[in-house]
């Protein structure tokens, strides 16, 4: 077994995740021809494994691939970490999508457990100096701290503040992904006491595409403070997976007719719409990679189906591929 790049001659790495091929931290398999690489971290080129060393690491991948749920797929290849910290990379046509609802689970409830203590820390601080407490909230211009930064399709920066969260608004849009945001800002801001402080007229901006995923990702956790319980949670979960796809949430909101303010939404539709924008700044982000790696492959696709070739007969090769058409059809 292969331990270093053919390339580059650098130490590849090992894994605990695939026992029958314990090399390497981002394996590529391609099931339906029996393909097998390594990736190199250092150079990024593809290692081609032998042949008696695929079959069953390459079942063993797709069993781990489909394991996890923190995956992305295109068209024609998919990318998957698992928590060891392999890295797999699956040619073929991609599975079923499915939405990554454990990972909110217990930062919903982080978040609720912190909002109960922070009240009841308030409440009683309030009882026992009410009017000092009183006169501290407004002296210290609570309303217009600034919770959020974001930046328009421009690049421009924006400064949301607390008070400006009603006029957050969603609305029906002419853009691919068929919504915009309305968000409220301010043209700058100062230090005041123990943060900053949004100054000058309220303007409105209108975001659209990714600009307005990445801005609702960073606002709508403060229209969510208080977290959620597990039921809240899950009736989000049901509306996202009724729409099929966290990207056309936004777009499908139940009720969107018209401007639609998010502060007059339930909470289970808030709950989803902050699910949705993180795991849509996620696919954004790595479209690039997976664009990269599809280019990748088919350059190491080339090498591989000229290596097979010289190596495997063409009955063999061919019964290999009714095998695998048969296992499909099972």
């Amino acid at each position: 077994m292969f331990r270093t790049c053919i390339y580059c001659n650098r130490n590849l790495g090992t894994n605990e995740s695939v026992e029958k091929f314990p090399v390497g931290r981002r394996l590529a398999f391609d099931g339906e021809r029996g393909r097998l690489w390594v990736v190199c971290e250092r150079c990024r080129r593809w290692n081609l494994s032998p042949l008696d060393e695929r079959w069953e690491a390459i079942e063993d991948c797709e069993r781990e691939f489909r394991r996890t749920r923190l995956r992305y797929s295109t068209d024609n290849i998919g990318l998957a970490r698992l928590r060891e910290g392999l890295e797999l990379v699956r040619i073929g046509r991609p599975l079923r999508p499915e939405f990554a609802a454990w990972r909110y689970g217990k930062e919903f409830l982080k978040r609720r457990v912190r909002s109960i203590v922070k009240s009841t820390a308030l409440g009683v601080g309030y009882t026992l100096t009410s009017f000092l407490g009183i006169f501290f909230f407004f002296f210290s211009d609570e309303n217009s701290k600034v919770i959020a930064r974001v930046c328009d399709g421009e690049g421009r920066r924006l400064r949301i503040v607390r008070k400006d969260l009603k006029e957050l608004q969603i609305e029906p849009g002419d853009s691919p992904e068929g919504w915009s945001l309305t968000v409220p800002h301010r043209p700058r801001e100062r230090i005041w006491l123990f943060g900053r402080r949004g100054r000058g007229e309220r303007q409105l901006a209108r975001l659209e595409g990714g600009a307005a995923v990445r801005a609702a990702g960073h606002i709508l956790p403060w229209l969510n403070p208080f977290g959620a319980r597990e039921w809240d949670l899950k009736d989000a979960v049901r509306l996202i997976e009724e729409v099929g796809d966290p990207a056309r949430v936004f777009a499908t909101v139940p009720g969107l007719t018209g401007v639609s303010r998010l502060t007059r939404m339930d909470s289970r539709t808030r709950l989803a719409l902050e699910m949705a924008a993180h795991e849509e700044s996620e696919r954004r982000a790595l479209e690039g990679e997976l664009a990269a790696l599809e280019a990748a492959w088919r350059e190491a696709e080339e090498i591989a189906a000229i290596a097979d070739a010289l190596l495997i007969p063409k009955d063999v090769d061919e019964w290999v591929r009714q095998r695998r058409g048969g296992e499909r059809n099972e």
